[in-house]
């Protein structure tokens, strides 16, 4: 199984693979010392693949030091130093990978609509239940009437109920309702879709403290999971929503979509460094288990091997 989802993680990288890799792999191959212009190329071709500017220039700085340390002079050695200086600065935000142990957990899911929110519901539901785990879901997007159909759908698919109201009801209403429901029930993790269509900050914020405050006042024993759903194919932008939803929200950590989709997978490193949150899992296909628990040396080995 775990090579099986190492080949699907490998295959959904492949458009990345050819946008970053192919190119550092020509860069390194056509150089023989190590020289400032090898480095101006890297910075290049890293920035291009959306890893961002903040990233690239502390991964160029701490490659520099390590070569520095270890003497090495021929380029021909610099990717496998390069590759462990990527996995390093991945695992500094990345020590805890998505695993509901303790329960009662309720996982609040946010992002702006269209990234994926609501399939990625329903493939965590799926995640939890092939674990073992009791799912209940929320459907609290409740100004979009598609996202509580998608949900329903979602829920029939993987065998989880969905508990919702009418389109237009109080987000607050509906996650008050789950509580009950997910107490009653004794559900191991209550997971709740929230808007993603707030037309400003202030609005965001004041609905995601409303939907809080409930779970606060109404299940404050369960543990509970922030994740941000991120669309993988906006690149940089995708880092300008999580720092929007940061303020509102304290994420726990990142839901990274259509990895599969896109040449900007760089932008994995951008969000571990830029924003301190742990990428948690990482979607690199259509199937229900192809959102993967996200792990920095089996993603390394995958972009770069």
């Amino acid at each position: 199984m775990a090579f099986s989802f190492f080949n699907k993680l490998k295959e959904g990288l492949d458009k990345t693979r050819k946008g970053i890799t192919d190119k550092i792999d020509d860069l390194f191959n056509n150089y023989g010392e190590i020289d400032d212009e090898l480095f101006d190329e890297l910075e290049e071709i890293l920035v291009m693949a959306d890893v961002g500017v903040p990233t690239t220039h502390k991964l160029i700085e701490r490659l520099r030091e390590t070569l520095k340390i270890r003497k090495v002079k021929d380029a021909s050695e610099v990717k496998g130093i390069f590759k462990e200086v990527v996995e390093e600065m991945l695992r500094e935000n990345n020590s805890e990978p998505f695993h509901v142990g303790d329960v009662p957990t309720i996982v609040m899911v946010i992002g702006v609509n269209g990234v994926g929110k609501t399939t990625s519901i329903g493939k965590i539901a799926q995640h939890l239940k092939s674990e073992g785990k009791s799912v209940l879901i929320a459907a609290a997007d409740t100004f979009r009437a598609a996202a509580i159909d998608q949900l329903k759908i979602w829920g029939d698919r993987v065998g989880v109920n969905v508990i919702h109201q009418s389109e237009g009801s109080d987000p607050a209403a509906v996650i008050f309702d789950a509580i009950q429901a997910a107490k009653a029930r004794k559900v191991d993790v209550l997971i709740c879709d929230t808007a993603g269509r707030l037309h400003n900050k202030v609005n965001l914020m004041n609905e995601l403290s409303k939907v809080f405050r409930i779970i606060d006042r109404e299940y404050p024993d369960a543990k509970r999971e922030v994740l941000l759903v991120l669309d993988a194919t906006t690149g940089q932008n995708a880092i300008q929503q999580a720092k929007v939803f940061n303020e509102a929200a304290n994420i726990t950590g990142i839901v990274l979509t259509k990895l599969d989709g896109t040449a900007k997978g760089g932008v994995v490193m951008a969000i571990n460094h830029e924003l301190n949150i742990p990428v948690k899992l990482i979607g690199v296909g259509e199937a229900v288990e192809d959102l993967q628990t996200f792990d920095p040396h089996d993603f390394v080995e995958a972009l770069f091997n």
